[in-house]
Parts: C-alpha cells; sequence; structure tokens
C-alpha cells in the first residue's frame, strides 16, 4: 500500500469532488461537506496529472455525461475486511439498479447483518465508482449518504434516466 497520496478537485452536477488516489489506486472520493472522520486520509498533494487521479476525474466526467456505466480505475481503499466485503458487493449492484441493505447483507451471506452492512456502506471512500447511492431501505427510502439524500437522488435519477436511453 502506497503512503504517498495525491489529490484534486474536479467540479460536478453534485458539487465539487475531490479525488484521492495513491500510486495503486483511487483511495477517495470526497463530498464537498464530507465528515473528515468518515474517511481518514493522511495529507495529499494536488496533482491532477497524476496518473489514477486524472484516469478517476476522466472517468467521472464521462459518468455525468451519460457516457460511461462502468468505471476501471484500479482501486485501493483503506477499511476492514468486512468494509471492503460490503464495498465488493456495491461493485455488482447494476447501473441504474438498486437493492437493499438486507439484499447487499444477503449477498455477501447472512442477512441479518443488513445494518452491519449499513455502517461499512457509510464508510466507502470511494462514493459513486463504488456505488453505494445504489442501495436504499428495505421499503425503498433512500437512507443515509454521505453526499446527502438529494445527491442520492440524483444519481439515481441520472442512472436510470441513462439506462433508460432518455
Amino acid at each position: 500500500m502506497s503512503s504517498q497520496l495525491f489529490s484534486t478537485a474536479v467540479d460536478s452536477p453534485v458539487g465539487v469532488l475531490t479525488i484521492v488516489a495513491s500510486d495503486d489506486g483511487l483511495r477517495a472520493i470526497l463530498w464537498p461537506d464530507d465528515d473528515p472522520s468518515r474517511v481518514r486520509l493522511a495529507e495529499t498533494i494536488e496533482d491532477p496529472s497524476h496518473p489514477v487521479v486524472a484516469a478517476a476525474a476522466g472517468q467521472l466526467r464521462e459518468y455525468f455525461d451519460g457516457e460511461r456505466i462502468d468505471f476501471d480505475v484500479p482501486l485501493d481503499p483503506v477499511g476492514t475486511e468486512f468494509q471492503r466485503a460490503a464495498w465488493t458487493a456495491l461493485c455488482s449492484i447494476p447501473y441504474g439498479a438498486t437493492v437493499s441493505y438486507g439484499e447487499q447483507a444477503a449477498r455477501m451471506g447472512d442477512r441479518r447483518k443488513a445494518r452491519a452492512v449499513g455502517a461499512a456502506n457509510g464508510r466507502n471512500p470511494i462514493s459513486i465508482v463504488v456505488p453505494c447511492h445504489r442501495v436504499v431501505g428495505a421499503n425503498g427510502a433512500l437512507t443515509g449518504f454521505a453526499g446527502g439524500t438529494d445527491t442520492k437522488a440524483w444519481l439515481l435519477e441520472h442512472e436510470r434516466r441513462i439506462a433508460a436511453g432518455v
């Protein structure tokens, strides 16, 4: 795991996002008003030309332009084994679709761990690319999201619109 981190800010329809990467991959995408304790990171060096930072910025622009539904930038999230398993499970949720926390927990082997999955998703450092916005409450309600529920609604509607070809 590389210790030096690189970053840049990217304008998006959901606010200015901060991309953070190591030499190994994307470490975080932070929201404009992100809680500093949600994702703990070392100091970063502003470097929009760093290969991982530049790739992530380009892929995010393509996503917001409706030209990308899958990300292939290398990932380097830091978390517990359970958190990383939850984040891996998030990547299997299809573009434009949603699942409940219970469904995600069931996919991970134990539906009873829905609350633990929710907590792990809340610590997902790579929002959008690792699509925690695609997880909703059992009743379909838009619950907890680091970028805020309005942003979660915008992302889901954006994906539905693109998936439907509208």
